[in-house]
């Protein structure tokens, strides 16, 4: 049975709890502009959680009651303890819909990581939900950068491109790429719309990235089955490569995109020599799963 909403307590809290946040830890731009008020404002709140400000803002006048969902992504936004989540389902008056155990786990099988040690001269990785970087090959490492060193949490081709400037500046067509990249989460969002990690993840880019923001708000869907990527190699220079991906027949929604050259051109000759720079066996823990 669901308990009794308490819409004013909930406003208070929701206000209370953005006061106490650091907008820099939750990775919030810095501006030149003073804040009036310690903490959060109710637009980067909003953002952050994938709500509209209008929402967000009735939410702490006490005058629309949260849906389950919108709990979830203010719980992540907000950067919610157990207890203090606890607390603003029982505020809610939803205690009963409160999530109860952790999603599953991303695993790769063990196939498909063999696949990947047997393309030496091919950068490939495997995409999980919300196009999280879940396994990789050398090729990919000497391609892009080295992914055992980003946190797993931050492991995420999307946020990457977005984000990392090492990816980012090496993409010679950046903004073709990255619109079809947020089309491709477009597509995926809407079979996992309440998936608060998904909600955080757009919430971070659409608060740092303004590009992001706009693509995003276009609602284009696109499956990024297959294309040409241009990228610009700070050790072997201009590379052409066709990039495909294959969605794995296990139901798992995972993904295996490899990146290819055209055999005996300038692109294949660069990235030959680029992967024999620094093809080596994958070490066990460079490949990890990841928590959906």
């Amino acid at each position: 049975m669901t308990s009794h909403s308490d819409p004013r307590a909930l406003g208070a809290f929701l206000k209370a709890r953005r006061a106490q946040l650091d907008p820099h830890e939750c990775g919030l731009p810095e501006t030149d502009s003073a804040r009036r008020v310690a903490g959060l404002r109710r637009e980067e709140v909003a953002a952050l959680a994938s709500i509209s400000v209008d929402y967000y803002t009735r939410l702490e006048q006490g005058r629309v009651r949260a849906s389950t969902p919108v709990l979830a992504t203010l719980s992540r936004a907000l950067r919610l303890d157990e207890d203090e989540q606890r607390y603003l389902y029982e505020l809610a008056g939803r205690s009963d819909d409160r999530p109860r155990r952790r999603r599953s786990v991303q695993r790769v099988r063990p196939a498909m990581r063999r696949l990947l040690d047997q393309l030496p001269h091919a950068p490939a990785l495997v995409l999980g939900q919300r196009l999280d970087i879940l396994a990789w090959n050398a090729a990919a490492t000497a391609l892009y950068i080295d992914f055992a060193a980003v946190p797993a949490a931050r492991r995420n081709y999307l946020r990457l491109m977005f984000l990392d400037p090492a990816i980012r500046g090496m993409h010679r067509e950046w903004a073709h790429d990255a619109r079809d990249a947020v089309a491709a989460l477009r597509m995926e969002a809407v079979a996992d719309s309440d998936d608060p990690d998904l909600a955080a993840l757009v919430g971070e880019l659409t608060i740092q990235d303004t590009d992001f923001r706009t693509w995003w708000a276009e609602y284009r869907v696109n499956s990024a089955a297959y294309g040409t990527k241009q990228y610009r190699h700070p050790l072997v220079g201009d590379l052409t490569l066709d990039c495909d991906t294959w969605a794995a027949s296990d139901g798992s929604g995972q993904r295996l995109m490899v990146l290819t050259a055209e055999p005996g051109s300038p692109s294949h000759d660069a990235l030959s020599i680029l992967t024999s720079w620094t093809a080596k066996p994958q070490a066990p823990d460079t490949a990890q799963d990841r928590t959906a």
